[in-house]
């Protein structure tokens, strides 16, 4: 058997790109799938495209941004098929902005989705998976988890902040059999940058070059699930970008230098 077969299987970003990918896989591995985010007809395409079978697929539309519904929502998800195994925590926006330009409704906005969202979402079904004494918390974190570029800088703070909470959780939660993993793709094919918060909010809605030559969800997803598969703590998957995070432990003075030369701050304050 493999690990994620009879498991029931909680997904949030599940109505494209990494998540939808992640649905498709685990379906085909045997797993009984709760799918959420905040589009109700993309989830009910995916469940559509992914054999419309009710028993196995729960469609459970959220938004993680807001915080007074998820421990309803955890409460619908657990009782489906009366246990939660795996909490899969994939919802998540990106952003295009400039520090100087950016207001903090808009970083308080990120931090709601990406970081406050996952925390309480993990919240609601961690008395369940700690009464069971089994479970495994997935986290969808970042390279930018590690290290932080222009025009990304409370995107980046969010990932940074990931990783110090679920860090801790890991040591509190140890000796009770559950698991926690961070996931830390690098460019992956989606449109996240598409749907990345510009300064005021509105959409970026474009496809950024280096997303564009990214990695394809479906080759990310099965990379992803054999790792967390093997109980991995953290791990990272991409192309050559992932190497950065290792040549900041290294030689960090370096990274910075070619960080500071990324074109769109060269651009920017050239012609202002």
């Amino acid at each position: 058997m493999n690990y994620y077969q009879n498991k029931t299987i909680w997904i949030t970003g599940a109505s494209s790109g990494i998540g939808e990918a992640l649905v498709a896989d685990l379906i085909a591995q045997g797993a009984n799938i709760i799918i959420s985010a905040r589009r109700e007809a993309e989830l009910q395409r995916v469940f559509s495209e992914n054999g419309a079978d009710a028993n196995r697929m729960l469609v459970l539309p959220l938004d993680v941004g807001m915080h007074e519904k998820l421990h309803d929502a955890a409460r619908t998800a657990i009782d489906w098929k009366g246990r939660l195994d795996i909490l899969i925590n994939n919802a998540g926006i990106s952003q295009r902005a400039f520090v100087h330009d950016t207001n903090l409704d808009i970083e308080k906005r990120l931090f709601d989705i990406n970081y406050f969202g996952t925390v309480e979402l993990t919240r609601a079904v961690l008395p369940h998976m700690m009464k069971n004494r089994s479970g495994h918390i997935v986290v969808m974190s970042s390279v930018l988890g590690k290290m932080s570029v222009p025009m990304r800088s409370t995107y980046c703070s969010t990932k940074h902040a990931l990783h110090g909470y679920f860090d801790a959780l890991r040591a509190e939660i140890h000796q009770l059999g559950i698991h926690v993993t961070l996931v830390c793709p690098g460019y992956i094919k989606t449109e996240v940058s598409i749907n990345a918060f510009k300064a005021d909010g509105s959409k970026h809605a474009t496809l950024d070059a280096s997303q564009a030559k990214g990695m394809m969800p479906e080759v990310f997803s099965k990379k992803m699930l054999k790792k967390v598969a093997a109980r991995r703590e953290e791990f990272y998957v991409g192309g050559i970008e992932i190497f950065a995070v290792l040549m900041k432990r290294l030689f960090p003075w370096l990274v910075s230098r070619v960080v500071r030369r990324i074109s769109p701050v060269i651009r920017r304050f050239k012609t202002s």
